[in-house]
């Protein structure tokens, strides 16, 4: 989520989505005694079992203000697996997460904009599997003194699909992914909120898409978090 997520990625086949909802549950489908877990206690090597399929904990990627999300290998394919936490936030008000995420990534798909595809979710658990996708950050590119100028036409592209669908999408250059070998700008969060001037990518998300002074107070106050 926002300031967060970072990561490098390996680009996955999109999978079928399958839904584990709370009732009715289908034996066949739902993880023994899935238990949810706070993200502080997962683990490097842990074993995760989600709707029917087994996930071994790699890295951490990033912990947002939404959840803590892992690297995974399921079956030798590498997936990104996020747990949903509720640790609180000063700056962002939630309501039920884990059907924010599952509502905030179909209205991102019908806008048309270019995210990572969800391959598993479980809402008792509160935790979701999406596509890995390879390549840098964009916050990585301009923090190691590259620009983002060859990628501002692609964001200003998703920019204006997300207007035209009534939304904003969280624009911190965290969020954003290059995946390697095709250039295409992914955003790798599923957030989205409700349109405004304020917290557009001209007004709000393009001062963390240079070296700018914002950028730069964040990197600094971040620095032992790289």
């Amino acid at each position: 989520m926002h300031h967060d997520e970072r990561r490098k990625t390996t680009e996955r086949e999109a999978g079928s989505i399958e839904w584990l909802r709370e009732t009715p549950v289908s034996p066949a489908f739902a993880p023994a005694q899935a238990a949810r877990l706070d993200g502080k206690d997962m683990e490097t090597n842990q074993i995760l079992k989600i709707c029917g399929k087994c996930y071994r904990l790699i890295r951490l990627l990033g912990h947002g203000k939404g959840g803590y999300s892992w690297l995974a290998d399921c079956d030798g394919s590498p997936a990104v697996v996020k747990q949903i936490h509720h640790e609180p936030c000063d700056y962002y008000s939630f309501g039920n997460k884990i059907e924010a995420e599952r509502n905030d990534y179909e209205r991102l798909k019908a806008a048309g904009i270019r995210i990572p595809e969800m391959l598993a979710i479980d809402v008792n658990a509160e935790r979701l599997v999406k596509e890995y996708i390879e390549g840098p950050t964009i916050y990585e590119l301009v923090r190691d003194g590259s620009s983002a100028e060859p990628w501002l036409l692609q964001v200003l592209e998703m920019a204006g699909k997300a207007k035209a669908a009534g939304m904003n999408i969280d624009y911190f250059s965290t969020n954003f992914v290059v995946q390697a070998h095709t250039d295409l700008l992914y955003y790798i969060d599923y957030e989205c909120n409700e349109y405004t001037e304020e917290w557009n990518f001209e007004n709000w998300g393009v001062r963390y898409w240079s070296q700018t002074p914002d950028f730069l107070k964040y990197t600094a106050a971040h620095r032992t978090e790289e």
